[in-house]
Parts: structure tokens; sequence; C-alpha cells
């Protein structure tokens, strides 16, 4: 679902080095995310003012009513706010709304791999079918190449998601979606090429289940959200419900037999079930948490300082730009740590540099649109951010993106499918 190009045209062109301090890799253990200090305040009006645009301009075109977004500098400031409103003629959105992590959720379900590998209980070179059962013939497959998307599988969210739409309350069978993913075809052979898959974080959340005993909904709080203090992130059970008490509500606008987007009145999505995404795009959060998880998964937070989980990285997909490369359950792109995408209700763009700290988080409520709505409004944001002049006593950082924000924002307006009016 997630080549550079998903039928669209492509448009591209001092911190030092993060030490991270960890009191253990233990579950409960406090992760310490050492990135230089945030700089109190706002960030510049005109520096805001560029990244509302930004903001409303995708809604625009995604058919999103309302978005949040966070943005840090710590050079600089920081903008964390929400925009537009729930539903066509509904409630402001406020900030503080709650709402899907999409496939952020891959990075939290590796972040355990990891974990349980750095302390003995497996190894990444551990064929899957050690874990996880039912898998005859898939024995050259690692552990490892799940959570790098090198496995060669293929995915099984595209086969259902008609059933997703008509009956989103349903309760999936973690295994139903397991045969759904390893019978469509491979994408290439394991350890060949990065290939985008569900299958792979859905089978790596199976594998830890198995290795601990415990749920990943147990797992990711105990070993991700408690200790980075995410007090808004979480795995639901498998009841359909909201993604927080306080949601921004999430909407799936589809086009008719005609070929015209309903970007008037979009299906409402805020209630499904996150059985359907598990370990792939199963997880809960809000903006705050999503920003700090950003630079959490960046810097290695949670992993031990000689950990190599991006050290091999490769291209994103065959025609991607040589700075766009993915592996350990995450995007690389440029100097950015992220990861993006979309589930029914929500497209989510998360990413940061491990290196000067800034972190850029984004949601639309709208999942329409072709998901790299959400890699391509986060890195325009950083393009903007990245030249928010200093603060009082700091100085901004010697580094430079690899593309510009209006690279991105012509990017953003291939995949309109609901373009401003004009």
């Amino acid at each position: 679902m997630r080549g550079w190009r998903r039928s669209v045209a492509v448009v591209v062109a001092g911190a030092s080095i993060i030490a991270v301090t960890l009191t253990g890799c233990t579950p409960e253990a406090t992760a310490s995310i050492d990135v230089p200090e945030q700089a109190q305040g706002a960030l510049p009006d005109d520096t805001v003012s560029q990244l509302r645009d930004a903001v409303t301009s995708a809604m625009a075109i995604t058919g999103s009513t309302g978005a949040i977004v966070g943005v840090w500098a710590p050079w600089s400031g920081s903008w964390v706010s929400g925009l537009g409103t729930q539903g066509p003629g509904g409630a402001e959105v406020t900030a503080d709304m709650g709402f899907r992590a999409a496939d952020v959720t891959r990075a939290m379900t590796c972040d355990i791999v990891y974990e349980l590998a750095a302390d003995g209980t497996f190894s990444l070179d551990d064929p899957v079918t050690d874990w996880v059962s039912g898998l005859p013939g898939f024995e050259d497959i690692t552990l490892g190449q799940l959570c790098n998307g090198t496995s060669g599988l293929g995915g099984y969210q595209s086969y259902l998601s008609n059933q997703v739409l008509t009956n989103p309350d349903r309760v999936w069978n973690v295994r139903e979606l397991m045969a759904y993913g390893i019978a469509s075809p491979r994408q290439n052979a394991p350890g060949a090429a990065y290939a985008n898959a569900d299958t792979n974080y859905l089978l790596a959340g199976m594998a830890v289940e198995r290795a601990t005993g415990e749920t990943l909904s147990d797992l990711i709080a105990e070993r991700v959200a408690r200790p980075l203090g995410l007090d808004a992130t979480s795995l639901p059970g498998p009841a359909a419900a909201a993604p927080s008490a306080d949601p921004l509500n999430g909407y799936w606008s589809r086009p008719n037999a005609d070929g015209a987007w309903n970007c008037t009145d979009p299906g409402d999505y805020t209630v499904t079930s996150a059985s359907f995404g598990a370990g792939d795009s199963g997880v809960v959060t809000d903006i705050t948490d999503l920003g700090r998880y950003a630079q959490a998964l960046a810097t290695g937070a949670l992993l031990p300082q000689d950990n190599t989980r991006f050290a091999s990285p490769l291209p994103a997909s065959g025609d991607a730009p040589t700075w766009y490369t993915a592996t350990g359950a995450a995007y690389q792109a440029g100097s950015l740590i992220g990861q993006f995408g979309s589930v029914p209700g929500y497209i989510v763009g998360a990413f940061a540099d491990p290196s000067t700290g800034m972190s850029v988080a984004v949601v639309l409520n709208n999942s329409g649109a072709n998901e790299n709505a959400g890699a391509w409004l986060a890195w325009e944001l950083a393009a903007i951010a990245s030249k928010a002049p200093a603060a009082d006593g700091r100085s901004v950082p010697e580094a430079g993106l690899p593309w510009t924000a209006e690279q991105m924002r012509n990017n953003l307006s291939t995949i309109a499918i609901c373009p401003p009016a004009q």
C-alpha cells in the first residue's frame, strides 16, 4: 500500500549526537529521551502561520474537517493545536483529543521485539515459526526480517477493507487475519528487499505474546507507554470503542459509482475494533504522546545504546529517492526517523530528528485519501519548523532536509480527493 508512488506523481528535490540513558530494559523501567532542552514558549508567529496554512491545506485536500498537530523545535519553541471541527458543522477540535496511531503501532510492537532480543528471550535470527505456530513453509523468515520489513510477506488488510467498511464493530481473530496475510502472494524472497506489509507486525505481535506469556496490550503498556510516560497511549481490547473518552471523530470518504468522492457526508469510523489493526495499527494515543514517542523512537530511548536497529536501512521502494529508506519498523527521511499510515478514520504522521530533537506529529480525520498524506504533511511541517529562528540564548542547528515545504505541498496536491475551492 505504501510505495513511494502509489498511483501518484512525486516531486522531490549544532546539536551533538544524542546519548541515551536508561535505568534498565525491563518492564516498568523509566526511559530518558536525551534530546536538546526544549525552548519554552510558542514558535514565532510567522512560523506558526506557515504551519497552520500547511495543515489547513492538507485538510481541504483530504476532505478532513479536523486535524491535530504538534511541532517541537527545541531551539525555538513549540506549537500544539487542534484545527477545524468534529465533522461538518461540528464542535471545535481541541489538541487533547485522542485518535488512532495507525502504523506508528508497528514501531511500538518492534520496540518490544528488540527489547526481548536484547535481554536474551529470543534472537532476531530465530525463525518466526519458532514463536508463531501454524506457519508451515515459512521457516525461512526471521523475527528480525518481520521488523525490518524484509520478510517478503504480503498483507491482509487490503483483502478485508470492505468488510471493515461495512462492519467496523467486528472483533477479529488474529489467526484469521494471519491466514489472509500468509495466503497473499510473497513480494520478494526473505531478506532481499524492503516491502511494506501489515502481516509482518501482526506476526511480530503474536511472537512476543508467545515468548512472554503476556498480551501485546500489556507489553505495550509495560515496555513502551509507562517507561516513556505516555499516559494516553495504549492498545485497546477487542471490543469496538472510540479511541478515547474525548476523541477526534474519524471519517472515511469513499467514491461513488461515478468516481466522485463524498466529501460532505463521509462515513463515521470513530468507533471501531482495534483487533483489526492489532500489532500493526491498533494503538490509540494523543498528539503530545505521539510527538514524544517520535523522539523516543528516533533516539532509541527504549533500547541499549549499542543497538543497531537503524544501522542497515534499505530503499523504501524501487523508485524512492536516496534519502527515503526503511528498517526497524520505521522510515528514515533525510535526518528524520518515524512512521506514517492510515486506519479507518485517521491519517497519521510522526517523525523526529535524533540530533536536533525536532519532532512533528499530525493526524487528519479522514482516511479516504492516500496515506502518503501523513508523511508528506509531516515533512512539510518539518521543513517549515527547521527554519524557525532561535529563541534568546539558543542557536539554530546546522542541519537541513533534502526537500522543501513547497515540494511536499506539491506532492499533497497530486492526491487530492477533495480539491480546495478555486
